[in-house]
């Protein structure tokens, strides 16, 4: 008869062989709806609202596009994650990409959009339940560095030219063109009856 040692080791070794033999479990929820909070520094309000993956919303200056949100499953450490667009509208009727990037719900000042005026960032995503499986595999190892790649570039030293006007700050943001009429504005300098978070109408 086997002692109680001998099963557990063989138990403790068969499963570490089935967690390695098996799949990994789902990482990812793909969810159609992203769930953001906007701040007007002119009269402190704090508005949430929801917008659909794809589609484009007016906060003020800001138009938002989400293109994906991501949470994690129950079993897993949480994590709200959204690829976000943000264009400035200016008084021109001028458009600018401020942001392209990832927003997180759980550091909302790591990668929240901040304006003169108006700052947003991601809170929540919801409406997901399809599973997104990422197999996870070995990361390849990177090539090796040839001798030009390991040696350490110099700065190229610039000094302007006598009389020679140097600009010390671009504008901030990419010119775009508008993509899509906003379905959604939230203006809460001066908000619609009913859109007001304070009940004030």
């Amino acid at each position: 008869m086997p002692s109680l040692r001998r099963i557990l080791a063989l138990a403790a070794v068969s499963g570490a062989a089935l967690a390695l033999a098996a799949p990994a479990q789902a990482d990812r929820i793909r969810n159609p709806t992203a769930v953001f909070a906007g701040l007007d520094k002119i009269t402190g309000r704090i508005i949430s609202f929801e917008v659909a993956i794809d589609e484009t919303v007016q906060f003020g200056a800001l138009q938002i596009t989400p293109r994906v949100c991501w949470t994690r499953p129950p079993t897993e450490a949480p994590q709200t994650t959204s690829f976000t667009e943000v264009d400035e509208v200016t008084f021109n009727n001028e458009y600018r990409r401020i942001f392209t990037g990832w927003m997180y719900a759980s550091s909302p000042g790591l990668h929240g959009v901040e304006h003169a005026i108006y700052d947003v960032w991601l809170t929540d995503c919801k409406g997901g339940t399809e599973l997104v499986v990422d197999p996870k595999e070995p990361e390849a190892a990177p090539p090796p560095l040839t001798p030009e790649q390991r040696r350490p570039a110099r700065p190229a030293q610039q000094t302007p030219a006598p009389n020679q006007r140097i600009d010390v700050a671009p504008p901030q943001g990419v010119p775009v063109q508008p993509r899509q009429t906003p379905s959604q504005r939230f203006f809460p300098t001066n908000p619609a009856p009913g859109r007001d978070p304070a009940g004030s109408n």
